[in-house]
């Protein structure tokens, strides 16, 4: 989309869209801002909707979420494609990281905290976790293979489920 076509639709001149956005990329990264700040929101509700007194069935279900959400057309072209190659991977990364890094941490040190998961150092467990989440949206972004939805949430269900101290409650 042209920035004039963008101005237009946001009813504001180019010239003032140039004033807060110095050029088309910084416009693109603002929009990707607020798409993850959406998402986190859309995680967010599904944990809460789920209600669920186990942290590892909580985490799955942000999991799932955040892969569902990431099948929309808008999250796959931005967040997905366009994003990387706008950005460059490591701003993308610093980016989605920001929003989505404080979520996992959050939802696995609460799962360590009530013996579900064993003990160890959060951060790199909550890396490896989002890393297996953006392959899969990464993957799936590329499909259009209905199965592959299916499949990849089971693999998800079975990656946090294997985390699990007592699998009996997962």
């Amino acid at each position: 989309m042209s920035t004039i076509a963008v101005a237009e639709a946001a009813g504001v001149s180019r010239g003032a869209l140039y004033h807060q956005f110095g050029e088309k990329r910084d416009l693109f990264e603002a929009v990707f801002e607020d798409l993850e700040r959406d998402l986190v929101e859309v995680i967010a509700t599904a944990v809460a909707e789920a209600r669920s007194d186990d942290p590892v069935a909580s985490l799955i279900v942000g999991c799932l979420a955040w892969l569902q959400a990431s099948t929309a057309p808008e999250v796959r072209r931005i967040a997905l494609l366009d994003a990387p190659a706008v950005l460059g991977w490591s701003r993308w990364r610093e980016i989605e990281l920001r929003h989505t890094i404080g979520l996992v941490e959050n939802a696995l040190a609460g799962a360590i905290a009530a013996g579900r998961v064993r003990a160890q150092p959060v951060r790199p467990l909550a890396l490896v976790v989002v890393g297996a989440l953006d392959e899969a949206a990464q993957y799936l972004a590329n499909s259009d293979d209905v199965e592959d939805i299916a499949a990849i949430r089971s693999v998800i269900e079975q990656l946090i489920s294997g985390l699990a101290v007592d699998r009996r409650h997962s």
